[in-house]
């Protein structure tokens, strides 16, 4: 007999909930014929922070939920084996200065050699012919006996002995001057290893400067992907960030309503979490493209029954003040104002703080 009683009881009870549920349903107030609606849930833009080359993750500075600014350093990848090689190309940046000013010192001992060498091929050029002008009166004089034949072999040799001098201070002039072009391309090679290694130590520091991870722009930590000590390839993710100043909500719209919908329309977002909130929004997107279509469309019927893709999004200027509401993943609806001069029914206007 007690529990027959307590039976009827959780009947009764269940009827009189289904009954309030029942009639809190009828007395929603429908929605006028220029607002549309639809169901979704709060989207922000994802980032993936991730590592440019692979490598060691050395540290991590910010936990899942951490809000972060423009720029803030959020994780360290190692970065030993890039100052070992920063430290090799400086090594080798330093050799090929030392390597041009040696070149360039030997650049100037040959054309001092050079010019040296020039001048001695002036003089040994006077003095062969000088000799020769001896050597011409010599043999004229022998032949009338005035000087011996003695004297015409001695100015003979000498003639020879100065065109031998200038024959070798030509050679030396020679050799100054390739030693002047060997000097010349040394410094080119100097120049291109200089260059080299610049360009080494140039991208060895890019490197060094991007395994400093920071947030591209303001938002929040959604995901720490690795963990320090972990090893990632290139292009591994660290960290997910939601870009915060970029919120939106998808929803789909049949046919009639999709082509009534203007881009920049007044839109309200109200969270299953906050009813009593109607959040601003605009329409920034509506798709040109049915995503709901059936196989075969050929009556008018069907064509109503194509649903278009809508996205309203939050101005960024008002996500400050419903930030503690409008979350990433919350279930919601979205209603959009067909009409841009009719008014909010007071339904939507309640709880908007404007």
């Amino acid at each position: 007999m007690f529990s027959r009683n307590w039976l009827w009881i959780a009947v009764l009870a269940a009827a009189v909930v289904a009954g309030w549920f029942l009639v809190q349903r009828l007395t929603e107030p429908e929605l006028p014929s220029w607002i549309a609606a639809g169901n979704g849930r709060i989207e922000a833009v994802s980032i993936d922070i991730a590592s440019k080359t692979g490598g060691r993750v050395r540290e991590i500075l910010v936990d899942e939920g951490d809000t972060v600014e423009q720029d803030q350093i959020l994780a360290y990848m190692d970065t030993q084996q890039l100052e070992a090689q920063l430290r090799e190309a400086q090594a080798q940046l330093q050799r090929g200065k030392i390597a041009r000013e040696v070149a360039e010192s030997n650049m100037t001992q040959a054309e001092a050699e050079y010019s040296a060498a020039q001048a001695v091929i002036a003089q040994r050029q006077a003095e062969l012919e000088t000799a020769e002008r001896q050597l011409e009166r010599s043999e004229q004089l022998v032949r009338t006996n005035a000087i011996s034949q003695q004297t015409l072999d001695t100015d003979r040799a000498r003639a020879a002995s100065a065109r031998a001098a200038l024959d070798v201070a030509r050679a030396q002039a020679a050799s100054a001057q390739a030693a002047i072009a060997t000097a010349k391309a040394s410094i080119v090679d100097a120049d291109a290893a200089i260059e080299a290694a610049e360009a080494a130590i140039e991208r060895i520091q890019v490197e060094i400067n991007d395994s400093v991870l920071r947030a591209p722009r303001d938002g929040r930590i959604q995901y720490r992907v690795a963990q320090p000590g972990e090893v990632i390839a290139s292009g591994g993710r660290v960290l997910n960030l939601i870009d915060l100043n970029d919120v939106y909500m998808t929803f789909f719209l049949p046919t009639v309503q999709a082509g009534r919908v203007a881009v920049g329309a007044e839109a309200r977002i109200v969270l299953d979490t906050a009813p009593n909130i109607a959040v601003p929004a605009e329409v920034s997107f509506v798709s040109d493209v049915a995503q709901f279509t059936p196989k075969t469309v050929e009556t008018k019927e069907e064509r109503l029954d194509l649903m278009f893709r809508v996205k309203v999004r939050v101005p960024p200027e008002l996500l400050q003040k419903y930030a503690r509401y409008v979350k990433p993943g919350m279930p919601g609806m979205a209603y959009v104002k067909l009409d841009p001069n009719a008014e909010w029914p007071e339904s939507l206007r309640a709880g908007v703080l404007e």
